[in-house]
């Protein structure tokens, strides 16, 4: 049999996911000097860069700018991008299996961990996950709507995304009227009523799950104060007995920023975000019309699991917060992918070190599959920890070729999974498409002052394009 990877026989792979992780397995892949890669990046979307895209805060410009690392990757020998061509629906894993050697999966974590408490499926109660996807203008989510004419809102989390929500809430129009947040999101919020947003966390300040810079950009937004009830910044016996004298510089940078915004008072801005620490809804209260009316919210405490992690618990003690509007910000999970194994308890399909392995197989790994980012490791890092989770992944996958592991297909040519890819699925967007695309919605947002106008649905896309 001829050696997979030789300039003749070129190792042919199938990246599905056009996020991060995608990107950087295929600059992992196609810089390889021992390896003579061909890949072809698949996603459901017309256009790349997933939640660089459609997740990264539009008020975030310079984070969206790592999008030109993976311009560079596309412009390496041997890459193509199919877009609008969804795994599942339109390619099968048979038919991947046919045309390439190895396939790897980067498709993300997609949908939003439940509260699971009464209440969380009332109006007005909302998945952080699909505002975040609908301020951005993922096609998917355009026809959302969220009631903006409420003026108290709750936000449940700590993390990033909890911050970027608050944060788009509180930002004023003029701001976000800089960015590129979708046409109909911006309308949305320019006739915004929310005046409090509460962001609330089960643990304390130390744990806090979101990242200094973001803990910072609130303190200085324009439009709205900041607080932190003093109580709930101070750090309880437990993080204090846990940290002893040299807690982690960036904690402790956190900590006093945290500190520093519960000695705030109020400077008349127009409207007020609150912290609050170690308190959790127990039940989002009906307002008599099935939407909600109110938050019941729980008083925590930290306690020593005995492995040196303080998880929280909760106490006797009750309070009423009065917001009628809920974003629910706790969390990640991927949904199973159609052929591969899957833990729905993690959301995560089953890998190691980037192989598939089977648990009803025991255990042993999947030949040619792979998986790489929040899909094989869960919702966690920032979007630079795809790298190092994607070369593990790669260096897997050519250690299986090196080895003689990997798919037999039975027409590895890039022609022939072309042609497989227009009989399933003629209307897609190349390269070359998405180039064009970007170049004109740069130029729609030059004339209006700001980075981009968006395309948003996918057949606005094609019109443009010229393609239906």
């Amino acid at each position: 049999m001829p050696d997979i990877g030789t300039p003749v026989n070129p190792l042919r792979v199938a990246i599905v996911g056009a996020g991060p992780a995608g990107f950087y397995a295929a600059g992992h892949l196609l810089r390889r000097k021992t390896h003579r890669v061909e890949v072809d990046m698949f996603d459901k979307l017309p256009t790349p860069f997933g939640l660089v895209r459609c997740g990264v805060a539009p008020d975030h410009q310079k984070i969206k700018n790592v999008t030109r690392v993976y311009t560079k990757i596309a412009a390496l020998g041997g890459f193509r991008f199919f877009g609008n061509v969804e795994y599942g629906r339109h390619l099968s894993l048979d038919q991947l299996r046919a045309h390439y050697h190895q396939i790897y999966f980067s498709t993300g974590a997609q949908v939003d961990r439940r509260l699971n408490i009464p209440g969380e499926d009332l109006g007005r109660s909302y998945s952080a996950t699909d505002f975040v996807a609908w301020y951005n203008g993922h096609p998917d989510y355009r026809h959302l709507t969220f009631d903006l004419t409420q003026e108290r809102v709750a936000v449940v989390g700590v993390g990033n995304v909890a911050v970027d929500v608050c944060r788009i809430l509180c930002r004023t129009t003029e701001e976000l009227a800089a960015t590129d947040i979708a046409d109909y999101a911006l309308e949305a919020l320019r006739h915004s009523r929310v005046k409090e947003v509460t962001m609330l966390g089960r643990r304390g300040p130390a744990q806090a799950a979101f990242t200094n810079p973001e803990a910072k950009e609130l303190g200085l937004l324009p439009g709205a104060d900041i607080r932190v009830p003093p109580a709930e910044a101070k750090l309880d016996a437990c993080t204090l007995e846990g940290l002893g004298d040299k807690p982690p510089r960036a904690m402790a940078k956190k900590v006093a920023m945290i500190q520093d915004y519960a000695t705030r008072a109020r400077s008349g801005k127009g409207k007020l975000l609150t912290i609050r620490f170690l308190v959790s809804p127990t039940k989002l209260c009906d307002d008599g019309t099935g939407h909600v009316g109110s938050v019941t919210l729980v008083k925590n405490e930290l306690y020593d699991t005995g492995r040196g992690k303080l998880r929280p618990r909760a106490t006797a003690k009750y309070e009423m917060l009065p917001a009628t509007v809920v974003f629910r910000s706790v969390g990640y999970r991927g949904v199973p992918l159609p052929g591969l194994p899957f833990n729905e308890s993690w959301g995560v399909v089953h890998s190691a070190k980037g192989r598939v392995v089977d648990p009803e197989q025991g255990g042993n790994a999947v030949p040619g599959i792979y998986v790489g980012g929040w899909i094989k490791r869960g919702p966690t890092g920032v979007i630079g920890t795809n790298k190092p989770d994607a070369l593990e992944s790669v260096k897997s996958m050519l250690e299986d070729v090196d080895r003689g592991v990997r798919l037999s297909p039975a027409n590895p040519s890039a022609t022939a999974a072309e042609q497989m890819v227009r009989a399933c699925q003629s209307v897609f967007v190349s390269w070359e498409d998405w180039l064009r695309l970007d170049a004109m919605e740069v130029a729609r947002g030059k004339v209006a002052g700001r980075p981009r106008v968006k395309y948003i649905a996918t057949r606005e896309v094609l019109e443009a394009l010229g393609r239906c």
